[in-house]
């Protein structure tokens, strides 16, 4: 089976970043944190969901604990602006060139702002998305945060 090369896979690679993928069977009812969870064999705190949101001033990124939910109040405050909203499901794919599910915080269309939860570099490896559904890439908290340009905030409820 050929190995499937995606555009954060393809940066991955690029930045000389060392991960390894983990594919998974999904259906479009099962892309729950809790279903990836099970998929992927890692502990709760290592495997993050990509949230997508719009800030007063402009898009951001955020990216936290599969089973967690995130505080907008928190993200507003930390990120400075007035509110943060999630970004409408059909406005995914335009803006970021990933869909639900399958949204990776590298590779996107554009570079966002983007915003990790503090704990992730309490983790030795973390899995996110490697931008399609049914494919996760683990990698190191540091690396993904250097090739995102991350800021680690708290941003949980």
């Amino acid at each position: 089976m050929k190995k499937v090369k995606t555009n954060a896979l393809r940066m991955l690679d690029q930045a000389k970043i060392n991960y390894e993928t983990k594919e998974y069977e999904y259906d479009d009812n099962h892309l729950s944190g809790d279903h990836v969870l099970k998929q992927v064999d890692l502990d709760k705190d290592a495997v993050y969901k990509t949230l997508v949101l719009k800030g007063t001033k402009d898009y951001l990124v955020c990216c936290i604990p599969v089973l967690e939910e995130i505080d907008l109040k928190k993200l507003a405050k930390v990120t400075g602006h007035k509110s943060v909203e999630m970004v409408r499901q059909k406005d995914l794919l335009n803006l970021t060139g990933y869909i639900r599910g399958g949204c990776s915080p590298v590779g996107m269309k554009k570079t966002f702002p983007t915003y990790i939860q503090e704990d992730v570099i309490l983790q030795d490896k973390i899995a996110v998305s490697a931008g399609k559904r049914g494919l996760q890439m683990i990698l190191s908290p540091q690396d993904l945060i250097t090739i995102t340009n991350a800021k680690c905030v708290d941003v949980i409820k």
